[in-house]
């Protein structure tokens, strides 16, 4: 997180601290990397969602209420959802927008990198990448997000997005027709 002057007045409280991000006092969570990390924490199952512009140039992200930056719409899976469903329910939480699942993009599952929550869980993330395409719904904002907007790979170049996300956008980018398993 760049903690200019400018993000720390529109983000109070918000200041990065070793890989960490603080909210007021106390960090939210923290990516840890390291020589097979994850086999300290559980497994935690999430997906996230690529949804193109029509022009399919440029994809949507959204700013993260907790943090500050900008991801895909996505999180952990429930007990007792499908990741479809879990892809579906998130972005519509996130983005007030109704989707259907098009394809598989990726599968990111890094032994090396795991993410230690303020309450002391921690979790090696295995992540599913889906391409989603709009059904209805309307794009807004949610207790979750504080900004959204469609972006080209040279705007990212210039934003604050999550590191786990960069390699799912460059993967994304790159034009392969296979999902990318990682």
């Amino acid at each position: 997180m760049d903690c200019t002057t400018e993000t720390l007045a529109r983000n109070p409280g918000l200041a990065r601290l070793n890989a960490g991000y603080c909210w007021g006092d106390g960090w939210v969570a923290k990516i840890i990397e390291g020589e097979r990390i994850g086999k300290l924490g559980k497994i935690a199952l999430g997906c996230s969602a690529v949804i193109f512009d029509p022009a399919r140039a440029k994809i949507l992200l959204t700013r993260r209420t907790d943090n500050g930056r900008w991801c895909l719409p996505g999180g952990r899976t429930e007990s007792g959802e499908s990741v479809v469903e879990t892809c579906i329910r998130e972005v519509l939480e996130e983005t007030g927008l109704e989707v259907q699942i098009v394809r598989l993009l990726g599968v990111y599952s890094s032994p090396h990198r795991m993410v230690e929550y303020a309450d002391g869980n921690r979790y090696q993330i295995v992540a599913l990448n889906f391409e989603a395409e709009p059904l209805g719904g309307t794009l807004t904002l949610s207790d979750e997000t504080t900004e959204y907007g469609y972006f080209s790979w040279e705007d990212m170049a210039r934003m604050d997005v999550m590191e786990t996300h960069v390699e799912r956008l460059k993967d994304v980018f790159s034009g392969q027709p296979a999902p990318f398993v990682r």
